[in-house]
């Protein structure tokens, strides 16, 4: 998939995967890698900057099978973001469907 196509929708799905529940980063990174070519280098720093943006929080959590684990969980700020996102997403979906059938409104 074009490098460009991804970069934006990213921010959705991790986002998206935060609403369903809270994650370490490498779940996150597993979930999005079933369905999009990503590497681990793309997502940590998107974590790190929706910390600091405020859009997801983090705690640690004890793991069966090493040290505790960072999470993340999405916060008010970022449920917004996300539901912008999504409400941008689907303008942007009608407007290339419009495009591609030849038809302009």
């Amino acid at each position: 998939m074009n490098p460009q196509f991804k970069k934006g929708i990213l921010e959705l799905c991790v986002l998206h995967i935060l609403l369903q529940e809270d994650s370490y980063g490498y779940d996150i990174i597993d979930q999005l890698s079933a369905n999009i070519d990503i590497s681990e280098g793309t997502i940590y720093p998107m974590l790190r900057r929706f910390q600091k943006e405020k859009r997801v929080k983090t705690y640690l959590r004890e793991s069966s099978s090493g040290p505790p684990r960072k999470y993340y969980s999405i916060t008010d700020e970022g449920k917004k973001y996300y539901e912008e996102s999504v409400r941008e997403w689907e303008e942007l979906i009608l407007s290339v469907e419009r495009i591609m059938k030849g038809k302009e409104e």
